[in-house]
């Protein structure tokens, strides 16, 4: 038996409303205004947390509390993830507290490889990364991963051959469902170019004046 859900389902819950699917957490950003009330949201969601025994990441900066969470024995959202969204987004508001919806986002950097046994242990020692299985246990897709949690997860994109012209390391910028087109439009409007929109809306892929390719990428289609 398990409680796991889906990002729609999720995304349908009661109270979820200022937080975001974001690969296969659910994130939400507080805008503060000041580090001493982003110490006291800080203090109440750890003491929420630890009333659950379900504990987020959470990153603290002078404007702005960022929080991350997702459910490790089901490698993925659950139902408690949707009560501790709603406790803390309760706590927010009572703190006067708003959520910026537009500003959650989150980055994975994608690399092209033909032999990915190989590849994969320099950039392993070169970062200190830990390797991980994908979280769907492909071992095809192999990832790295920041043991602090702070920085991209790496992937390696199985290749049959090298290909010209084609950067072999490209970033993903996983963004909120409902702002992927908004932010496509952006870099399309800043001199980039859509490379192809045809798996939208799981990813659109985006070119910059040189060729260089990066996605905007959302949960819909994938999780």
């Amino acid at each position: 038996m398990t409680d796991a859900i889906t990002a729609a389902e999720f995304t349908a819950g009661e109270g979820t409303g200022d937080w975001r699917v974001v690969q296969r957490s659910a994130l939400a950003r507080f805008a503060t205004g000041s580090f001493t009330r982003g110490v006291r949201l800080v203090n109440r969601i750890g003491a929420l947390a630890e009333a659950a025994n379900h504990h987020p990441d959470v990153d603290l900066r002078y404007g702005a509390v960022t929080v991350r969470t997702w459910s490790h024995d089901v490698g993925g959202l659950s139902a408690r993830d949707i009560a501790l969204a709603r406790d803390i987004s309760m706590a927010a508001r009572e703190l006067d507290v708003e959520a910026d919806t537009a500003g959650v986002r989150d980055v994975t950097i994608g690399i092209d490889a033909i032999v990915g046994p190989e590849v994969q242990p320099f950039w392993e020692a070169l970062l200190g990364y830990d390797a991980q299985q994908d979280s769907e246990g492909n071992d095809a897709a192999p990832r790295l991963s920041d043991p602090d949690g702070r920085l991209p997860v790496i992937w390696f994109q199985q290749s049959d051959e090298r290909r010209e012209q084609r950067n072999r390391i490209h970033l993903d910028v996983w963004v909120p469902y409902d702002q992927a087109e908004q932010r496509v439009a952006a870099v399309v409007a800043a001199g980039g170019r859509l490379v192809t929109d045809e798996f939208a809306p799981s990813w659109w892929v985006l070119a910059d004046a040189e060729g260089n390719e990066a996605c905007v990428c959302t949960w819909q289609g994938e999780f």
